[in-house]
């Protein structure tokens, strides 16, 4: 590949451009991130050479390809998390997975290996360092995964979407997400979304939602309290999550609508015609709710390692959005909590506010950058 110009900017494509490999795969926080960095470095270097390490069987196997990016796989190998026969079996699938994540690397003719965490990041890192390949990193949550924690002793280039994850020396960048979140102009969507959706522009929307699983939690409560929110004048716009569905105690009419559907691959729309948000705090969620400026009540997962209530904590400190427990969730609380918000417009508007300062729109770009300058440091 070309060396960089004087003035920093990306060098014209050479004869052997620029050849990166993404790792990161398993869940949408995972991939997301990785795509959206794909598409800037595709912007940033016009010929850049693309490969996707993933699983067969994460979400990578279906959004890499649709997004017209090479996937090869790696076999599935999460860190054994009690001393089991899988336990006995770890290093052995990890040797297996570490020669095939080199065999790409070195197929592809990488100047540069980007890690996102997951479980094919960590064959991805000690590949790269076995072949000498330059390793950049993003974490995504507050609290860092076992797979960035290993990779971020093999290099320097280290980012973080959060300035409170404990990996040292990183640089705080935020979260890489796509063009049509980044760019999003809210307001002049909105027509385009409530007409999308099937809403009414002269009442006020609530966007339900618990990621691409959704949260059995969220669709209980608000099917009991939907009678409450149409005697208020709310309607709903509701992603229920794969395979769940929603029990309405009562159905949506077209005077005050309550939309129920799975998924939706249109986001940005969602965003557009929400006045205020419930939902999971997964880091996407939050970096992209920031982004965009729509105040949210963040419910966080109750499982795991408590990341999703670390994830939430800076915009809730700034005053853009509220943070409850999920045992806390009910018919009552939406009652009780949910639409006194809704009816405080001013509150909302001021929410929406400081959702924005916390927001960062370009770290795709940011994080793009890096992997070239990572890439023309590298020895010849």
């Amino acid at each position: 590949m070309n060396t960089p110009s004087s003035s920093g900017t990306p060098p014209e494509p050479a004869e052997t451009p620029l050849s990166v490999v993404l790792a990161g795969g398993g869940s949408a926080g995972h991939v997301n991130p990785l795509l959206a960095t794909a598409d800037a470095l595709r912007e940033l270097v016009p010929g850049v050479r693309i490969v996707a390490i993933g699983t067969a069987e994460g979400l990578e196997s279906r959004l890499v390809p649709e997004r017209g990016y090479d996937l090869q796989t790696v076999p599935r190998t999460p860190f054994p998390r009690r001393p089991d026969a899988a336990a006995l079996r770890f290093p052995l699938s990890m040797r297996r997975a570490t020669t095939r994540a080199a065999k790409i690397i070195r197929d592809a003719g990488a100047d540069v290996v980007v890690g996102f965490g997951g479980y094919v990041a960590t064959p991805a890192y000690l590949a790269a360092r076995r072949t000498h390949t330059p390793i950049v990193i993003h974490e995504q949550n507050a609290r860092p995964g076992l797979a960035n924690r290993l990779g971020a002793r093999f290099t320097e280039h280290v980012t973080t979407t959060f300035a409170s994850t404990p990996l040292r020396g990183a640089e705080v960048i935020g979260m890489p997400m796509r063009a049509e979140i980044a760019d999003l102009d809210r307001a002049a969507y909105r027509a385009e979304g409530l007409a999308h959706f099937g809403l009414r522009e002269d009442r006020t929307t609530l966007l339900v939602f618990g990621g691409s699983l959704g949260a059995q939690r969220l669709n209980q409560a608000f099917g009991e309290a939907a009678g409450d929110l149409h005697a208020a004048g709310v309607q709903v716009l509701h992603l229920t999550g794969g395979g769940k569905s929603v029990d309405l105690e009562r159905a949506g009419d077209p005077e005050c609508p309550y939309v129920a559907v799975e998924y939706t691959d249109r986001m940005d729309l969602a965003y557009s015609v929400a006045d205020l948000a419930v939902c999971r705090a997964g880091a996407g969620t939050v970096c992209e709710l920031t982004a965009v400026g729509l105040p949210a009540i963040y419910v966080p997962l109750p499982i795991g390692n408590g990341e999703q209530r670390l994830n939430a904590q800076d915009v809730v400190a700034a005053g853009g959005g509220l943070l409850v427990d999920d045992a806390s969730v009910s018919a009552p609380w939406v009652r009780e909590t949910v639409l006194p918000l809704l009816a405080d417009r001013d509150r909302l508007a001021l929410m929406a506010d400081e959702a924005a300062v916390v927001g960062n729109r370009d770290a795709a770009e940011v994080l793009a950058r890096m992997v070239v300058a990572a890439a023309w440091r590298a020895p010849a």
